[in-house]
């Protein structure tokens, strides 16, 4: 037998220890509930190419696996103690995931200095330390790296610029220390980028001439420390947000492959809606976001963000930006979600807003926001609360009656009860976020 599969079963218990001596080269146990693999492990054998035990109960240390493994996912599970340098001696390996376990040592020093192979690393969701070593490869092949949420400090290595095939970059919520880290914009590939959650500082401004993000569609810098103004060249470059793209019947999903084995790993990344972190799991090719919030951004919000015809998702809130809303955010016609809070925004709210059709959430609140909030079909289904705390704005959703409304003596739109609101925000919300998930039986 060179292959077995018993994914998604309801197996429990034991892995016996025989099956390490077997003559297996594909063994895919995931998605089950085994809680031990048992001793001793035989890793002579040179078969091996794919050993797939994730999300299980397994608990106990990272197990030594044979060398000649190719894929190796151990996400999921109950595992903690260090990652055994032993891991280096993988030296055709191609995918390792250890995600989502109670890991807690630093990683290795030989991590990013043996692989010549490795398409997708993911230590995310452990509980690592120590710093990120600088010791990429120049001829670095990675494609996806996530180290979110462990407890990593220092500095973004400066050698992950050597990684030009690099598409994701998720080292989220860690205790990073490091000026906005401008030897990425090198990276031609790069479609996400998430530095959330760190102790980033210092402006945006990067010396390195010439140099885009072409791809870039997903960018998280949320809930650190930047500052400075928003400059129009820092959104310019970004191709990715402006081109339109040829229809296709297709999803397509942000993901490697690995065609000799009928494998692939679809990346995810975590985004805040509505106040709260939501993590999405399969990231669709046409899917755009930036989220610059909780941060001390200062200035205008330029008028070239017009320019970003494919975004999704705009989250500028808890900043102290200042000027007018632009005219140019009407022009995001895909927009499905916009948050400006927290802010000290002024003027009136440009009637280009109300031409957003596919927004699902609207948040203006606490700015110095004034006038008459526009008319419109839009507009007129989000609740007071998207508009709070602009002492100068009148007329629905809010109580307060601008002074023509009451000289003329016109009628108040019809309000709609609590429920038609949620239930329409409830579609369109559906529409924004979850329209990808409901594809996934059928293409998957």
């Amino acid at each position: 037998m060179i292959a077995l599969d018993l994914s998604y079963n309801n197996i429990s218990g034991r892995v016996p220890s025989w099956i390490w001596s077997n003559s297996l080269s594909y063994l895919n146990l995931s998605c089950n509930f085994l809680e031990v693999l048992e001793e001793p492990y035989d890793t002579s054998s040179e078969l091996w190419s794919v050993i797939d035990l994730h999300n299980n109960r397994i608990q106990g240390n990272i197990p030594i696996v044979p060398t000649s493994l190719i894929y190796l996912s151990i996400a999921n599970n109950k595992l903690k103690g260090s990652i055994p340098s032993s891991i280096c001696n993988l030296y055709r390996l191609q995918f390792l995931d250890v995600s989502n376990n109670s890991i807690n040592s630093k990683l290795p020093p030989c991590l990013f200095q043996t692989f010549d192979y490795l398409s997708v690393l993911n230590l995310g969701r452990n509980r690592l330390s120590g710093i990120i070593l600088d010791t990429f490869l120049s001829n670095c092949s990675l494609k996806t790296l996530d180290l979110s949420n462990n407890n990593l400090e220092g500095k973004v290595s400066r050698s992950l610029q050597r990684c030009a095939l690099l598409e994701v970059l998720d080292i989220g919520n860690n205790k990073i220390r490091d000026t906005f880290p401008c030897m990425l914009k090198t990276l031609p590939s790069l479609y996400v980028l998430v530095l959330r959650s760190n102790k980033f500082y210092g402006d945006l401004q990067c010396r390195i001439a010439n140099q885009t993000w072409p791809k870039l569609q997903i960018v998280d810098i949320a809930s650190n420390n930047f500052r400075g103004a928003l400059l129009p060249h820092y959104f310019s470059s970004w191709e990715g947000m402006m081109k339109s793209r040829n229809p296709d019947p297709r999803l397509q999903y942000l993901e490697v492959e690995f065609i000799n084995y009928g494998l692939y790993y679809r990346n995810r990344v975590s985004l805040t809606l509505k106040c709260q972190e939501m993590e999405i799991e399969t990231i669709l090719k046409v899917f755009t976001s930036i989220d610059f919030s909780c941060n001390n951004f200062q200035g205008e919000i330029p008028e070239v963000l017009g320019d970003l015809k494919l975004l999704y998702l705009l989250n500028f809130s808890h900043n102290a930006l200042t000027g007018r809303i632009p005219k140019a955010l009407g022009e995001l016609t895909q927009l499905g979600s916009l948050d400006l809070s927290v802010n000290q925004l002024s003027g009136r709210i440009p009637d280009e807003l109300a031409s957003l059709t596919f927004v699902a959430f609207l948040n203006l609140s606490f700015n110095r926001l004034s006038g008459r909030i526009p008319s419109g079909n839009q507009l007129q289904t989000f609740s007071a609360e998207s508009f709070e705390g602009n002492t100068g704005l009148c007329d629905f959703p809010l109580k307060k009656l601008c002074c023509d409304t009451k000289m003329n003596g016109s009628s108040q739109p019809r309000r709609h009860n609590e429920h038609e609101i949620d239930g329409k925000y409830m579609f369109r919300i559906g529409i924004f976020i979850v329209f990808w998930h409901c594809y996934l039986a059928a293409f998957a």
